[in-house]
């Protein structure tokens, strides 16, 4: 059994690299997104960017449920810390995007709140739901 230190470095390594991964994502797509020549182009790299960060969410609480065995709450919140972690990459990227462009706005300082808090809520509540049905085998005798 992996010692309670070295079970939470393994899921915050995780949470932190997804929250990243998430960033990149947001970024890459935002920016294949606002160079496409059409609207339904536009429209297809939002899209992209919604299915693979739902796979990637999707993959983060199977890995936490059967390959760490966290519980299902555990696994919510390590979830949930992820998509927080992303939405403040973002409204980090937006801020400093508006500040070169035109100054600092506040309501860019408040997205720095606001992004994460209304991202990690519903990511909390899907997590849940998802972590219900994906469930670990019990373990052999």
């Amino acid at each position: 059994m992996i010692p309670e230190s070295g079970s939470r470095a393994r899921w915050l390594r995780v949470a932190v690299a997804i929250g990243i991964l998430y960033l990149v994502i947001g970024l890459v797509t935002g920016t294949l997104s606002s160079n496409a020549t059409s609207s339904r182009m536009r429209q297809a790299w939002r899209l992209a960017a919604w299915a693979i960060s739902a796979a990637v969410f999707a993959a983060q609480v199977a890995y936490e449920r059967l390959r760490l065995r966290n519980s299902e709450v555990s696994a919510s919140l390590h979830a949930a810390l992820a998509a927080a972690i992303g939405a403040l990459g973002l409204a980090v990227a937006a801020t400093i995007h508006k500040s070169v462009d035109s100054g600092l706005d506040s309501r860019y300082l408040l997205a720095l709140v606001a992004w994460p808090a209304i991202t990690s809520i519903p990511a909390f509540v899907v997590a849940l739901v998802l972590s219900a049905v994906v469930r670990p085998r019990p373990h052999s005798a």
